[in-house]
């Protein structure tokens, strides 16, 4: 599972990160709202974490441009703001959830893991074309036939069948698959987008991977 904490107090984004990943999760962080957004719109997140009150865009208004955008993404809301008109206002604006500080860890983590629950049938695999991956496995189908992938090209395959059409810059797929402190190349992108429309092809899948200078790539179902 994948949660985006939105915070500008990066001690405390800092330590939210540290408490999700020991419980098995998968953190990117934000320290502003403009960036939250902008994180939050590739649709790659299974639970965003806002705080609301940050300079610029606050909390309310990443939910409710998130939510303008047709994400259905869970929204838990941390803030020190605790008066009835404030936690109406962050449900109005598209908040699952409205916790306040300071908090427990447990308690966190048990809100956390309801609103995952909330969400009914998880997800375990995408599908576009005649190609499907399945989530647990990493292993990529077309009919009868499959292969596995390695644990790089599961998370850009992943990520390539989230966003479909739209197009992924090297950047932006560097930045979520290899993190931001990598020392990882956009030459990184282009061997695996490689290893990937080999291994589509060997499957029969009418999936294929574009490519278009300066934009990046994006999948289409060949006719």
């Amino acid at each position: 599972m994948k949660i985006l904490v939105v915070e500008d107090e990066k001690l405390l984004a800092d330590s939210l990160k540290s408490l999700l990943e020991k419980n098995g999760f998968e953190v990117d962080t934000a320290y502003d709202g403009e960036t939250g957004e902008e994180y939050a719109e590739l649709g790659v997140y299974d639970l965003l974490i806002l705080d609301v009150m940050m300079p610029g865009l606050n909390g309310y208004q990443v939910a409710r441009r998130v939510r303008s955008k047709r994400l259905a993404t869970p929204i838990l809301m941390l803030t020190a703001k605790s008066g009835l008109e404030d936690r109406i206002e962050g449900l109005n604006s598209g908040a699952d959830y409205y916790l306040t500080k300071p908090f427990n860890s447990r308690e966190l983590l048990a809100c956390i893991n309801a609103l995952l629950r909330r969400q009914g049938n998880q997800v375990d695999e995408l599908v576009y074309g005649n190609t499907s991956l399945d989530l647990s496995s990493g292993i990529l189908v077309c009919g009868e036939k499959s292969v596995r992938l390695s644990a790089r090209e599961f998370d850009v395959m992943r990520f390539l069948l989230q966003s479909k059409e739209r197009n992924l810059s090297k950047e932006t797929i560097l930045s979520r698959v290899w993190g931001y402190d990598s020392n990882a190349v956009e030459n990184h992108v282009e061997v695996y987008v490689g290893f990937l429309r080999k291994k589509l092809k060997s499957i029969g899948s009418n999936v294929k991977i574009e490519s278009i200078r300066r934009l990046g790539y994006h999948l289409e179902v060949e006719e």
